[in-house]
């Protein structure tokens, strides 16, 4: 299973962060929701494939994600 998503969820990743951003760039308030559910994947494939360097880039994009969410619905 671990090699599973090591090598396949980078490509589901790509596509909900491409997905994501075309939902952004329509103003579409649920690009952040989108980009909030990738994250919680990103953090799956982070720990599952040791890669530590990406965890403070992740960290960061939660708070981003999370930010855009309640300034768009306000």
């Amino acid at each position: 299973m671990k090699t599973l998503i090591i090598q396949y969820l980078p490509w589901l990743l790509s596509a909900i962060t491409i997905w994501m951003f075309i939902l952004a760039g329509n103003k579409r308030k649920s690009a952040w929701i989108v980009g909030l559910c990738n994250q919680f994947l990103w953090l799956i494939w982070i720990i599952t494939s040791a890669s530590w360097g990406l965890l403070p880039m992740n960290i960061a994009l939660w708070i981003v994600y999370g930010r855009n969410y309640f300034k768009w619905n306000i």
